[in-house]
């Protein structure tokens, strides 16, 4: 006996495709072309009725409560209502709500037909959700252009409210008001937030960076059987990326075959930053991890980790390290620059961060020479926060979260290097057009220090000779991933450290990297 393969799929490490709203609609317009009419919303209803069918049949609790489908106006509207007809075959009560009549052709055809089912249809919402089990968004989906309004506003707020409370709010392709290209609402409106997310045809950009992460909730891909493009402009980072990048641990290797990093940063009274950062180095597998401190009365030694070599960055051998990681607590002080200007003329890769980044965007010549060497085909390592992005840009963080791809895109070609934009859906851009929306973090990377820690990660990684694009894909992944693994274990996300991060990093680079290479040596 074949089992049936399901018509959707839940993403799981891997680079999936993120399509933005031309591609998708380019991809439409292929795909429907040859087959019979409506098929597309056929497909889409149908996956979107088996989905919850498949969630109702473990859960007897939720199957004795009917299902409510709010229909917008457009094909989402219709998705919903093919969907309904489906459940309503299948002996589930549905109740839509349809405030405006559905006006496509094929949203009528699935009007037409839900009606000729006997799908009970109304126009008003009702008073209360209580007594309703699943409630599903259908009201709008990728092609809206203008902020949520009037009842669709009003219901919009209230499919919040439920899915903060009690749950079981599925949203149709993207939950309504959501701009799926950049994960904010439409215009600064409302927008659903879901539970969960069943996306027609392919995974959006706005389903994993900025807002989107929360309102989509847990996401599955119904593909339609349409195949997305070989080439795509966006993908969504995995361990596929960057995994065959990592160096080999042979037996025969020694602490020269993994690097020396040196951190440089810490200013008088602001050693804690660069110590945090190189103590992740130690743990991500750097062979040797210097410290370059820029100030007066850093210790001796590290107590934790007296591994770590401690240095004044005065009369230290930067150039003889494999990787340079600066700008934690180093200040903005003439000095400062000096350093940093000292640095970038070194034929090392660099990670600059922090204050680094804070000079770079207030002196042009700094920025030039950032720039210069990325035209030299070695390209710094840039990892700004929203707020350093903007001043990077001579813009303002607001434009910079309205949309975070085009801003991680405008940082690599302005100074052609790989934008690391932090954030909710951390976006990793090359100055070679690749662009990764990484999928991995929580609010437990919400506290101070934690950047710090990613730059030292990704640092360590440059110095065990990854690539810069990589090590950054990397590094974010497993930054963020470490947040998640200590979250499952209750350390997190409130009141997780930047210092727990380093051991569970180690942790994930040698079971799911190095214990895999074993098994099959």
């Amino acid at each position: 006996m074949t089992v049936p393969r399901s018509p959707w799929f839940t993403p799981k490490d891997e680079p999936l495709p993120l399509l933005t709203l031309n591609e998708l609609r380019a991809l439409e317009a292929r795909g429907a072309a040859g087959l019979p009419p409506h098929t597309l919303m056929a497909r889409a209803g149908a996956a979107a009725g088996q989905w919850l069918e498949e969630v109702l049949s473990h859960d007897a609790a939720s199957r004795a409560q009917p299902v409510w489908l709010v229909a917008g106006p457009g094909n989402n509207g219709g998705d919903a209502l093919v969907m309904a007809e489906r459940l309503h075959r299948s002996g589930i009560a549905v109740q839509v709500c349809m405030p405006v009549e559905v006006k496509p052709d094929d949203a009528r055809w699935a009007l037409a037909s839900a009606r000729a089912a006997g799908v009970p249809i109304d126009t008003a919402p009702p008073a209360s959700f209580d007594g309703f089990g699943w409630l599903v968004d259908g009201m709008f989906g990728i092609g809206l252009t203008r902020p949520l309004e009037g009842v669709f506003a009003e219901l919009a707020a209230r499919l919040t409210r439920r899915a903060r409370s009690t749950g079981r709010v599925l949203a149709l392709d993207v939950p309504s008001g959501l701009d799926s290209d950049t994960g904010t609402p439409v215009r600064g409106g409302d927008a659903v937030r879901a539970t969960d997310t069943l996306t027609f045809i392919g995974a959006k950009p706005g389903h994993f960076t900025s807002q989107g992460r929360d309102l989509t909730g847990r996401l599955c891909v119904a593909t339609l059987e349409l195949e997305a493009s070989a080439a795509p402009s966006l993908v969504l980072n995995a361990p596929a990326l960057f995994g065959a990048a990592l160096p080999p641990r042979d037996n025969a290797t020694n602490k020269g075959t993994f690097g020396s990093l040196a951190v440089i940063g810490g200013d008088t009274g602001m050693c804690g930053a660069p110590v945090l950062a190189a103590r992740m180095a130690l743990y991500s597998g750097a062979g040797k991890v210097n410290i370059a401190f820029l100030g007066d009365g850093f210790p001796p030694y590290d107590p934790p980790h007296p591994e770590l070599m401690l240095h004044h960055v005065e009369g230290f051998a930067l150039d003889k390290m494999d990787a340079l990681a600066i700008g934690c607590g180093m200040g903005t002080s003439a000095r400062a620059r000096k350093v940093l200007e000292d640095v970038l003329k070194l034929d090392v890769p660099k990670l600059l961060d922090a204050d680094a980044l804070n000079l770079v965007a207030r002196d042009e010549p700094l920025a030039a020479a950032v720039a210069a060497r990325g035209a030299q085909g070695d390209p710094c390592v840039l990892t700004p926060h929203p707020l350093e992005a903007a001043r990077l840009l001579q813009s303002d963080a607001q434009a910079v979260q309205a949309d975070r791809i085009a801003a991680a895109r405008q940082l690599s070609a302005r100074y052609g290097a790989v934008a690391v934009l932090k954030g909710s859906g951390t976006v990793i851009a090359a100055p070679d057009g690749r662009v990764a929306v990484n999928p991995t973090g929580n609010a437990g990377l919400a506290t101070g220090g934690t950047g710090d820690v990613l730059g030292g990660l990704i640092g360590a990684l440059l110095a065990q000779k990854l690539p810069a694009y990589e090590a950054a894909l990397a590094g974010v992944y497993l930054h963020g991933l470490a947040a998640q693994t200590l979250t499952d274990d209750g350390i997190g996300p409130a009141g997780l450290t930047a210092g727990e991060l380093a051991p569970a990093v180690r942790a994930l680079l040698n079971r799911r990297f190095y214990a895999a290479r074993e098994d099959h040596a």
